[in-house]
């Protein structure tokens, strides 16, 4: 245990030491590191692709679920994506030294605020090799330091990702230690990493409930945590079928392992004769399994292809990462609201409507981080939101809300500008 105690103290303070420098590092600097990431995932692509086959199989042995490998895997199409979001990044305006809010006060000082970096950022996630650069990035761009610390299930492909990234990163004068990557895979490490204020200034948890809660629970320092999306989309009773089946299909279909994909379907009985058979063929089409309340169940009965069920209580409410969805028909938007109170994450939630007051008592009325109005929730993400990537989403309410960009990985300190004012 002492060892690893000791290797964090390490780790901590170099990533204090190197916080101080990030803070005054020059734009350019920064952007020229993250196109030399950018080009480097194209450069050992090949590398970085034979370490993701190897974490895969792994994978597949230990028994991980369909859900779980999709998450994992890396592919030419991925790492491109990739490159794009950190190109992405380095198009956006740095935040780090910009004054605002500036005004006059009667005495004539000048006082506003002016963006600072929050000093070292360090996260803890699972699975997705891509947090890996999509943090480094926004933590580069925005003056930070970081600590990462990977699944092991991906370890081979964040380590090959994070080396790529450091070396890149140096190469453009970005001070080494802004980035580390914590390779011991022991449990110690993390316990460990949640006692560290005194070189931690935010900690960020990726991952399933179980990891969110343990850090919650046990971080000495600030926590912004979200990721756990139980969304739903509420067909209001003027929905329009064809636009129902659409962003249903999208949401539910187009990646149903992420936090942003629909999990439960809520359907106005004014609208389910119409809308419900429409989404349910398309459902159809992608091998959807459907749990139906039993209203659903009767309207959908017969629909071909259709894999359908009665849902149980525990459908409602769960996160299914997979081509599951729950259904239920409500008599009332007031209802629609109720569940999605009692059983929603504060993620996101949408509402398919033709009509003004229903959108905006919806947009008025949920208390989520991401709230939409004829749209797939699949929208909830820091690329889609202009944010270039994101380091999470945030389903709290403090600090940040929603996908964390550059903006929410900085705070500000007030500046003063006189001319000899002195207090009376």
């Amino acid at each position: 245990m002492a060892s690893i105690v000791e290797e964090l103290e390490v780790i901590g303070r170099r990533a204090r030491a190197t916080a101080h420098k990030m803070a005054f590092l020059s734009t350019e600097a920064k952007n020229k590191a993250l196109e030399n990431i950018a080009r480097s995932l194209k450069e050992r692509e090949g590398e970085i692709l034979s370490a993701n086959a190897r974490d895969l199989a792994a994978g597949r042995e230990a028994g991980l679920s369909e859900a779980m490998l999709d998450r994992l895997l890396l592919n030419p199409e991925r790492l491109a994506g990739m490159a794009s979001d950190v190109r992405a990044v380095a198009a956006l305006p740095d935040p780090v030294g910009r004054i605002y809010d500036m005004r006059t006060l009667p005495n004539g000082l000048q006082v506003g605020r002016k963006r600072v970096p929050l000093g070292v950022i360090a996260t803890i996630y699972e699975s997705r090799p891509n947090v890996t650069v999509d943090i480094a990035s926004l933590c580069l761009k925005s003056g930070n330091a970081v600590i990462l610390r990977g699944g092991k299930e991906a370890q081979g492909s964040n380590l090959a990702l994070a080396r790529a990234v450091q070396e890149a990163a140096t190469k453009a004068g970005v001070p080494e230690g802004a980035v580390q990557f914590l390779e011991n895979q022991d449990r110690a490490v993390v316990s460990h990493l949640l006692k560290m204020r005194d070189y931690i200034d935010l900690l960020i948890p990726r991952g399933g409930a179980g990891l969110i809660k343990f850090v919650f629970e046990n971080a000495a320092m600030p926590v912004v945590a979200g990721g756990i999306g139980v969304c739903h989309i509420y067909l209001d009773a003027s929905a329009e079928p064809e636009m129902a089946a659409a962003i249903a299909y999208n949401a539910k279909v187009q990646r149903p392992t992420v936090c942003n994909a629909m999990d439960a379907l809520l359907v106005h009985s004014a609208a389910a004769g119409a809308c419900l058979p429409a989404v349910a063929r398309e459902w159809a089409k992608a091998k959807v399994e459907v749990h139906a309340d039993p209203q659903a169940l009767a309207t959908l009965r017969g629909i071909p292809g259709l894999k359908l069920c009665l849902a149980t209580q525990e459908d409602w409410g769960k996160e299914f990462l997979a081509l599951v969805a729950a259904v239920k028909v409500v008599d009332s938007l007031d209802e629609a609201l109720e569940h999605i109170d009692r059983y929603g994450s504060g993620h996101t939630e949408a509402i398919i409507t033709r009509d003004y007051l229903s959108a905006q008592r919806f947009l008025n009325e949920v208390d989520a981080a991401c709230v939409f109005v004829n749209a797939s929730t699949r929208f909830t993400d820091g690329g889609q939101f202009g944010l270039g990537a994101e380091v999470g989403i945030s389903t709290g309410r403090l600090h940040a809300r929603g996908p964390m960009g550059l903006e929410e990985l900085t705070t500000y300190k007030w500046i003063g500008l006189g001319t000899g004012q002195v207090r009376a």
